[in-house]
């Protein structure tokens, strides 16, 4: 979810699409949020790791 937001981010910084601007923000901050939330051991979703 962070690779997919990071691209989006790229690619509508070249493209100039802020729609696409504003969905990579969005997808990489709610990465990092299960990233964070599954490396401390908190369950996300019923599971350990969210992947």
């Amino acid at each position: 979810m962070i690779v997919l937001g990071i691209i989006l981010l790229i690619i509508g910084f070249v493209a100039g699409i802020s729609i696409l601007w504003t969905i990579g923000i969005v997808l990489v901050a709610i990465g990092a949020v299960l990233w964070i939330l599954g490396s401390v051991g908190r369950a996300v979703g019923g599971r350990k790791h969210y992947w």
